[in-house]
């Protein structure tokens, strides 16, 4: 699995200035986001996750979302949004989420960070981006209007909960590999398949 998945960066040049041999690169697969109510009580909707994954072919990996040059240490050459069967997200709706299949270059430098990588110490991530709207869950506002919405997230309202729903992606800037993430379930998986690792 691992063998078709190099050969399948190799085949995609888009981003490459030349072709590369499957010994020079490392591939793996990342979940950037998906629609389960994060540690902020945010959550992506479905068409959001959509557009994310358009938006996220080519953008680089860096680590703490510190843009420098320097940092830079993967890009994505393909995303989609996944389903996983039998699972739910917090709200009991089928649980999904942008799954992507990354890159870097073998070198001296990253020698360690790859084996970091492959023995799951590396291994969560958070995404950059922006979206037009923080919709609550409570009374449709943007949750961000204080003028239009007074709820607060993560507290109770007659006993539904508070969350925001982040609508229309605008912008994907970058993704990080961070100690924690947002989203608990974003990072590296193992299988070509889909599932996570602990599935």
């Amino acid at each position: 699995r691992v063998r078709r998945q190099r050969q399948m960066c190799i085949r995609d040049s888009r981003l490459t200035r030349r072709e590369f041999s499957q010994e020079e690169l490392y591939c793996f697969r990342v979940v950037l986001c998906d629609n389960d109510v994060d540690r902020q009580m945010e959550r992506f909707d479905e068409e959001t996750l959509e557009q994310l994954a358009r938006m996220f072919v080519g953008k680089t990996g860096i680590c703490d979302h510190q843009p420098k040059t320097a940092n830079q240490l993967a890009r994505i050459y393909q995303a989609q949004v996944e389903y996983f069967p039998g699972k739910t997200n917090l709200l009991g709706e089928p649980y999904c989420a942008v799954v992507a299949k990354a890159y870097m270059v073998r070198t001296e430098s990253n020698r360690d960070l790859i084996l970091e990588i492959e023995a799951g110490i590396k291994k969560e991530v958070s995404v950059g981006c922006a979206v037009e709207r923080s919709v609550c869950s409570i009374c449709g506002e943007d949750i961000r209007d204080r003028t239009k919405c007074a709820h607060v997230k993560g507290r109770e309202y007659g006993g539904k909960l508070c969350w925001a729903d982040l609508s229309g992606a605008t912008d994907a800037y970058e993704w990080s590999f961070v100690a924690v993430p947002a989203q608990p379930k974003a990072g590296v998986i193992k299988r070509m398949g889909g599932g996570q690792e602990d599935d």
